[in-house]
């Protein structure tokens, strides 16, 4: 429940932005496209520093990492607030996802090392549980405070909830113990982060108006370069930061790959949606955050009943299924136009929510089923800059889809530009159901029913001295 404070208000913070995008893109001057970059450099700040956080957390103690990690997103949260330029507003953003990149990885990893792996789904449920309270409070109350008071609250929130987070770190997580301590490979530090930012960042600029797009072009490439030359660093050295060795397990390749792909879409809904209902359907921020808030519950909803579903029906059919009806229920929102009834849309929005949060909890747990314990801060670097990555591309494409198409009308969003950028995300998403179809079909057994077949099959006292 503590390292859930930090999911909490990461989570809330993303929702109650995506909410309250067009407003503070009218008050410092901008576009809400244009502003779609402080949504990037926030989790392209995640991208960059998310690698060296399991290092860090054996180096300096988990608790310290974590308490610094919340300082630094509270300071990020108050610049948000001062901001008056888009400049200034990307770099406070910068400086959140520098906080964020060791909050959500640290507590990832404290609940994988001390769970068994046939738990592991209805631990990370826990894990998840409080924190989707944020996106369900998120958007209602940016909307609100957008809407009543200024854009400005929004971040003063993270404030109270931070100092929160910090007392009970401080009062209540126990100690970790210390492990073997990996040497940090600084050049691949280097070398990751350049290719990371280079990479996302270089795919916003792209998309973004009166910026040079050449100046895009040359941004990834020199992203796509440092990862080449990364991978190169990678098998010259004995402790590479990312070890690409880490794909020789099945699951794991299959969870990163897969999920890549799947997320996208999920990068893209809340930069698309409250852009769609805002500027193309014409509702206000709170009315926008009133609907949108229900993907959250649909999300919470299925995590109590996530362990039944795979014991019942197996990894392989469960997470092939929901990939699949969470894509074509991100594409019906493509067919969405401002005379559907919000009840309609919120519906939809809810059950896409329970299909998507049922096949992360199948993949996020399979990321660990069939690695080591020793690779297990490996495995948890990498699925976190994968999902970071994945989710900025997202973001990425679909503003670039947006910029596209407008091109082509005066530079005037449509809700028909939307509906282009809802279809186009979609199939990218759908395409994770293929990469999990090619599982074996008894992939993940060892996360439930076998798992739970050795517990059963084991003495109490046995049972308690794992525990």
């Amino acid at each position: 429940m503590i390292l859930a404070v930090a999911l909490f208000m990461e989570q809330m913070d993303s929702t109650v932005i995506a909410t309250s995008l067009p407003a503070i893109a009218a008050d410092i001057g901008t576009s809400p496209i244009a502003l779609k970059l402080a949504v990037t450099s926030y989790l392209v700040a995640l991208a960059i520093f998310i690698p060296i956080s399991g290092w860090m957390s054996d180096r300096f103690g988990a608790r310290n990492i974590f308490r610094m990690a919340i300082f630094v997103f509270m300071i990020g949260s108050i610049a948000c607030a001062f901001s008056n330029s888009i400049t200034a507003f990307v770099i406070s953003r910068l400086i959140q996802g520098a906080g964020g990149s060791m909050m959500t990885p640290v507590s990832r990893l404290l609940l994988v090392r001390g769970t068994p792996r046939h738990e592991l789904v209805d631990a990370m449920a826990w894990l998840t549980i409080p924190a989707l309270i944020g996106p369900i409070m998120g958007p209602p109350i940016g909307g609100f405070l957008t809407t009543y008071l200024t854009w400005h609250w929004i971040f003063w929130i993270n404030v109270p909830i931070g100092v929160l987070g910090i007392i009970l770190v401080t009062r209540f997580l126990p100690a970790v113990e210390p492990r073997t301590l990996r040497p940090m490979d600084f050049p691949g530090f280097f070398l990751c982060g350049l290719g990371f930012s280079g990479f996302v960042f270089g795919l916003s600029v792209i998309s973004l108006p009166a910026v040079p797009v050449i100046y895009g072009y040359v941004t990834v490439a020199i992203g796509i370069l440092a990862g080449l030359l990364y991978l190169l660093h990678a098998r010259r050295v004995p402790y590479p930061l990312l070890d690409p060795k880490m794909f020789r397990y099945p699951m794991f390749r299959a969870a990163i790959l897969g999920a890549s792909n799947f997320r996208m879409g999920l990068g893209a809904l809340p930069f698309l949606m409250p852009l769609m209902l805002q500027l193309g359907f014409g509702l206000t921020p709170l009315q926008s955050g009133s609907v949108t808030f229900v993907s959250a519950l649909g999300s919470m909803g299925s995590k109590f009943a996530a362990s039944r579903t795979f014991n019942a029906f197996g990894f392989r059919t469960v997470i092939s299924l929901t990939t699949l009806l969470a894509a074509i229920f991100l594409g019906i929102n493509g067919l969405f136009t401002a005379e559907t009834p919000l009840f309609l849309i919120m519906a939809c929005l809810l059950i896409g929510g329970l299909f998507r949060s049922m096949a992360f909890s199948g993949v996020n747990a399979m990321a660990f089923g069939d690695v080591d314990d020793a690779d297990s801060s490996q495995a948890t670097a990498i699925n976190a800059v994968a999902q970071r990555i994945s989710m900025a591309m997202g973001v990425a494409i679909a503003g670039g889809i947006l910029e596209i198409s407008s091109s082509f009308h005066d530079g005037r969003l449509l809700v028909s530009d939307f509906h282009i950028a809802f279809f186009s995300v979609s199939a990218i998403s759908a395409l994770a159901c293929i990469t999990f179809l090619r599982l074996p079909q008894d992939a993940g057994a060892e996360l439930t029913a076998r798992g739970r077949k050795r517990r059963h099959a084991e003495p109490e006292e046995a049972v308690a001295e794992n525990s």
